[in-house]
């Protein structure tokens, strides 16, 4: 469980970087020369460049982590619920369930 919460607190983290980087500020007196404000956006975007590679790596991490396990065992309980409410089903009525009978 520990895991998890740290896999969504990173996922989160790198969300609200990524809006933080894509937000434009408000344009500044020039004060500094332009060539100390170019140096600094290069950097800015440099660091955003490896924000969006980390972000795609966990992405791409925490999706292969879900198919390999957690989808299989989802996947067993969903078909586990589905046959014991198919076998309630059975058991009140007879039959499974059909539109006509839920719809009623």
């Amino acid at each position: 469980m520990r895991d998890k919460a740290f896999v969504f607190g990173v996922i989160l983290l790198m969300q609200v970087c990524g809006t933080l980087w894509a937000e434009t500020a408000t344009p500044e007196p020039e004060v500094y020369s332009s060539g100390l404000l170019q140096s600094l956006m290069d950097r800015a975007r440099e660091a955003n460049a490896k924000v969006q590679q980390a972000k795609a790596v966990a992405l791409e991490f925490v999706g292969a982590y879900y198919e390999d396990h957690i989808q299989p065992v989802k996947d067993s309980y969903a078909e586990w619920a589905s046959d014991i409410r198919n076998s309630m089903w059975e058991s009140m009525w007879g039959t499974g369930p059909t539109n006509a009978t839920m719809a009623s």
